[in-house]
């Protein structure tokens, strides 16, 4: 009798796992229906204000969210933290896709138009960013260290140096900007974000290493498991770069050369999950690397060798704007206000923000001055560097992935703080220093008239 009774008990047992599975599933769906549809509207509301999509999506995220929808009592059970964290692999994906894309945009073809200039202004306005808002928090660690551990400084120092293209692109898009400043911005808003992911692999590894030894610091740690893992993701990257290649003249139609290229996105972020989560070691020395790299390198060799990249690459850029929508609208969930209670965070935050701007502008000007730029170049182009979201916004996922839960909320609401501050103000910022520059036109400056004495009007918005 007692072993009928144990079995149907645990048959109930499985029954109730069973279902709530099952509820778990229905509401991860729900939640991103509800997502998607919640940022697309915000989007069209952010439009007439004149802000980037991304800015609308992020709002939408943190109303939506825990912060403000999960805490009505109804929504509460079911809008919780522990759901954006259990759709986290829809963040993983999407950041495999940025990563993919911007890999396209660093083709050889590319990098001869840019010319010298464009690569040296890159290099200095993302290294010197990096360096001072580095420099900046590891003083603030040592007057706060129970606020702002090192790593966490390191981490935000090597985050500092990404920058957010599109808002920009949006910019000079809706206004025609042309011009000096102009030339030069569009190279090097597309070089920026390659050079940002191998400056954050260094110090990003550098940062794990320091916190895993508890502040000590040895060779191993500190110097050979970032340069592995940097070269692996490359070299891995560069593998699977040709294999898709050689794949991809299997196929002719363009509807499965974009799944295949789906499903080597898939490969790469997979392979470095398991990577990351496996602790595979030989010795000392870790092996692992970076999603963002492996991801980055697989679409520079891919679009670097074959012929029908470009046009694979614009139907994958289509299908991904949904992943997209929903890992910044998860991204905006994730802010926990509890942040801005604590005067100390708000501060880390700030410190963060401002002296990021510095390092972008100082960088720029002088990265411009050594390679001989236009002095319009010198003067305004660090300004239109200001915007950061994405891929920032992924590299604060992977600190929340890699450190302890306290040290990776702080890192995660510092760059969500920044990234609204910068969508907010960064557009209108370079729209300002473009017309400044003379590269957009105001309407009450144009005495010009063209063909039938029609007005040339660039300034749509006003």
């Amino acid at each position: 009798m007692s072993i009928v009774l144990s079995a149907e008990r645990a048959l109930e047992a499985e029954k109730t796992v069973s279902n709530s599975g099952l509820e778990n599933s229905q509401i991860a769906l729900l939640a991103i229906a509800f997502a998607l549809f919640a940022g697309l509207v915000m989007s069209r509301i952010m439009k007439p204000l004149k802000f980037p999509a991304v800015t609308g999506y992020l709002i939408a995220g943190i109303l939506v969210g825990p912060s403000v929808l999960g805490q009505i009592p109804g929504f509460d059970r079911y809008i919780t933290p522990d759901l954006i964290s259990s759709l986290s692999v829809v963040s993983d994906v999407a950041l495999g896709f940025i990563a993919f894309s911007i890999g396209s945009e660093f083709k050889m073809s590319v990098l001869k138009k840019v010319g010298e200039q464009s690569v040296v202004i890159a290099l200095f306005e993302s290294l010197m960013a990096v360096l001072l808002v580095d420099a900046a928090l590891i003083g603030l660690h040592f007057i706060i260290p129970e606020k702002l551990p090192i790593s966490a400084a390191l981490t935000l120092g090597a985050i500092a140096s990404a920058t957010a293209p599109a808002a920009t692109m949006m910019v000079v898009k809706q206004y025609k900007a042309k011009g000096k400043v102009t030339e030069v911005l569009l190279p090097v808003v597309a070089l920026d974000d390659a050079i940002g992911l191998v400056a954050f692999a260094v110090s990003f590894g550098i940062a794990q290493a320091v916190q895993s030894n508890g502040g000590s610091i040895d060779v191993i740690s500190v110097v050979i498991n970032p340069l592995l893992e940097i070269l692996l993701s490359l070299l891995i990257g560069g593998l699977l770069g040709g294999l898709l290649n050689l794949a991809e003249k299997i196929f002719k139609s363009n509807s499965k050369r974009l799944c295949l290229a789906v499903s080597f996105v898939f490969l790469t972020v997979s392979l470095a999950v398991l990577a990351e989560k496996g602790d595979w070691r030989i010795g000392d020395v870790e092996i692992r690397f970076s999603s963002l790299l492996t991801s980055m390198m697989l679409g520079t060799v891919f679009c670097n060798i074959c012929s029908a990249a470009d046009e694979i690459m614009e139907k994958t850029d289509k299908w991904t704007m949904p992943i997209y929508i929903l890992f910044f609208v998860f991204s905006g969930a994730d802010l926990q206000f509890q942040f801005f209670k604590d005067p100390l965070l708000i501060l880390i935050g700030l410190v963060y923000i401002l002296i990021r701007v510095v390092g972008k502008y100082s960088g720029a000007r002088l990265g411009a001055i050594l390679s001989k730029a236009d002095p319009k170049v010198r003067k305004y182009l660090g300004f239109t560097l200001i915007p950061q979201a994405g891929v920032a916004l992924g590299m604060s996922l992977m600190a929340v992935n890699a450190f302890p839960a306290e040290e990776g909320r702080i890192i995660r609401n510092t760059v969500l703080f920044g990234v609204l501050i910068y969508e907010l103000i960064g557009p209108m910022v370079t729209k300002v220093v473009l017309k400044k520059s003379g590269d957009i036109v105001p309407k009450d400056a144009l005495a010009t008239t063209v063909a039938g004495d029609t007005p040339v009007d660039n300034d749509e918005d006003d």
